[in-house]
């Protein structure tokens, strides 16, 4: 038996987290929200390629959507807030906070998630207004977990899902 040493062809994965452990951590997650937590969301992409959006702005003043995908994911509602304008009156809103698990969305529903579309949670649809990724990976900057979503409640005509 040889006493040399013989280097390694590829580097350990850093902080020993490499894709053994990745996958266990997307398999905990699915189950975890899918079959335990099981909050439900429809979601209604934009289809981007028969969108009019305008050349200048890059808005559309009528946006087409693709089927609805059911979503699970972890919600939290945000409560309605009474606001008072002066010249109109009460309003009141209500947000939502939407947490994705993003490799489930991406690699097993091939599902973006983009400021604009709507998702229907309970009876209520809302828009999405802002998005996020909060959380890394066990620390690793290129392996992002979670998507997080404020949405708005959508006002009356401004979508309509069925």
């Amino acid at each position: 038996m040889s006493n040399e040493w013989n280097q390694p062809s590829a580097p350990p994965p850093p902080l020993f987290f490499g894709k053994k452990e990745r996958d266990l951590v997307k398999q905990v997650n699915d189950e975890l929200i899918e079959n335990v937590i099981g909050q439900t969301i429809v979601y209604y992409p934009i289809d981007i390629v028969t969108t009019n959006y305008h050349s200048l702005y890059g808005e559309a003043i009528e946006k087409t959507f693709l089927p609805p995908v059911r979503v699970y994911a972890l919600v939290s509602w945000g409560g309605i807030e009474t606001t008072n304008a002066d010249a109109i009156g009460l309003d009141k809103e209500s947000s939502i906070s939407i947490h994705f698990h993003k490799r489930r969305l991406t690699e097993d529903q091939d599902l973006y998630v983009r400021e604009g579309d709507f998702v229907l949670y309970g009876d209520i649809y809302y828009e999405i207004m802002s998005l996020s990724e909060p959380r890394q990976l066990f620390g690793q900057s290129d392996h992002k977990l979670e998507i997080s979503a404020t949405c708005s409640r959508a006002r009356e005509g401004l979508f309509d899902g069925s």
